[in-house]
């Protein structure tokens, strides 16, 4: 039997890390469904304590999910899980995006969008950068 999955990536502020990926990846945040988390409240299901607002919506504290626009038949969801710790070591796994002929445009815009640059790498005709995201998790933009 085949598995689907989805990719979860640990986060000590997982909101605007969500955003930031999702704009890196041309996704979509997931919508928070406030009347559902509303009435796991009211049912004693969760508390307040369990939630936040972001940008203006109440949102589950524990995390958020970013989607392909054209759904998951297209690529696995990615969830930004909410941890105490901030990353210390390198990551055992990490995305590789690949962008085609535009991939110094795209390290540039990640860059000042708050991505650090690690180092330049190449094998035969592949070339990519890898970059940290906000949070430090690693990640490599490929053509």
């Amino acid at each position: 039997m085949a598995y689907t999955f989805q990719v979860t990536i640990d986060s000590t502020d997982p909101h605007p890390l969500a955003d930031w990926w999702a704009d890196a990846l041309g996704w979509e945040v997931e919508p928070s469904d406030e009347a559902f988390i509303r009435s796991m409240i009211e049912a004693g299901h969760a508390t307040d304590d369990d939630t936040t607002t972001h940008r203006g919506v109440l949102v589950w504290k524990a995390g958020a999910g970013i989607r392909h626009p054209d759904g998951l038949e297209v690529a696995p969801r990615i969830l930004f899980q909410r941890v105490p710790e901030a990353k210390t070591v390198k990551n055992r796994v990490h995305l590789d995006v690949r962008t085609g002929p535009d991939h110094e445009a795209v390290v540039e815009r990640l860059v000042a969008k708050g991505a650090k640059r690690l180092h330049e790498g190449r094998q035969g005709p592949s070339v990519w950068t890898t970059l940290t995201d906000p949070q430090g998790n690693e990640l490599c933009i490929s053509r």
